[in-house]
């Protein structure tokens, strides 16, 4: 059996240091409960830049540019030693981290920003970086896109882990792709939540026989800083749910063992077995004896995408 905890915290709002220092704070507590695995949602780190949904398209281009700005300054870099405290802490502790970062590019330009989740290892080492593929509607003045590089399912502990983003989700070739890898938890750190992604959710599980943790974004009003720009206009009710978490764990047969963690602010442990992820492949293995490779192949460029290639 393995214990996991899905961590359905705010950040502390475009706040970089304060918010890893929260996380490492939450992965303590978690292990203290003795979880193997601690997940963090899609961009915690400093938070889902939750305003471009509020904000009129194409307009308000001053206030996107300072807010963007704030972002940018607390993004994470992975050349950096800003992501070293959940390193320690994974090592310290044993534990598995999968925590979603905004990440900001060090090998180009060093400004583009990527929606990115980074996997880390018991041994405190970086075993994965995935950057989603494809940004969602708005998100795309936010985010470059990613290539394939990180989508990988990776051998842990607590055992063979991959993750997806959001809407990444609902891409059927990037699911194949993963199943492909025999991923045991499959991850889907969202901003999504409600009935109609708890319901695709469960088709993932049902689809990838295989453990399924959503691990939702959580944020009121109130939790957003009070210099945060235009909040009287673009969050009056400081008591509004801006988005409720939903964090939930679902079984390799679709069915729901933790959660959904609604409008509540803590850790949702769930025990798994991960047998149930292998012996649940004996009546549908989508990537094995239920595939017709005959008929259907698909090819996976996992190649580093750049637009520039230098040579000595």
């Amino acid at each position: 059996m393995t214990k996991l905890a899905i961590v359905q915290k705010p950040p502390v709002f475009l706040d970089k240091e304060k918010t890893i220092a929260k996380a490492v704070e939450s992965v303590h507590e978690a292990s203290a409960n003795n979880a193997a695995l601690v997940v963090f949602t899609e961009a915690f780190i400093p938070g889902y830049p939750t305003w471009i949904w509020r904000l009129r398209p194409g307009g308000d281009f001053s206030l996107s540019e300072e807010l963007h700005e704030r972002l940018l300054s607390n993004a994470v870099s992975m050349d950096s030693n800003d992501l070293d405290p959940l390193y320690e802490a994974a090592r310290e502790l044993e534990v598995t981290i999968v925590c979603g970062i905004e990440e900001r590019d060090s090998q180009l330009s060093q400004s583009t920003l990527y929606n990115s989740m980074v996997v880390i290892g018991a041994d405190g080492s970086l075993l994965n970086k995935h950057r989603k593929l494809m940004p969602t509607n708005p998100e795309r003045m936010v985010w470059g896109f990613g290539d394939a590089t990180g989508l990988k399912a990776v051998e842990t502990p607590a055992g063979r882990i991959s993750t997806l983003l959001c809407w990444e989700n609902y891409m059927p070739l990037a699911r194949y792709a993963l199943y492909a890898q025999g991923v045991e938890i499959y991850i889907a750190p969202t901003y999504d939540s409600g009935d109609n992604w708890t319901g695709s959710l469960q088709h993932i599980a049902l689809e990838g026989r295989c453990w399924v943790v959503g691990c939702g974004n959580l944020i009121r009003a109130s939790d957003l800083p009070e210099d945060f720009p235009a909040k009287d206009t673009l969050y009056p009710d400081r008591e509004e749910w801006v988005n409720p978490g939903d964090s939930i764990v679902i079984a390799p047969d679709g069915e729901i063992i933790a959660g959904p963690m609604h409008k509540e602010t803590g850790i949702l442990y769930c025990e798994i077995d991960l047998e149930k992820a292998r012996t649940a492949k004996r009546a549908l293995d989508v990537t094995g004896h239920y595939s017709r490779p005959d008929i259907f192949q698909l090819r996976v460029n996992c190649q580093p995408q750049s637009p520039v290639k230098f040579k000595d």
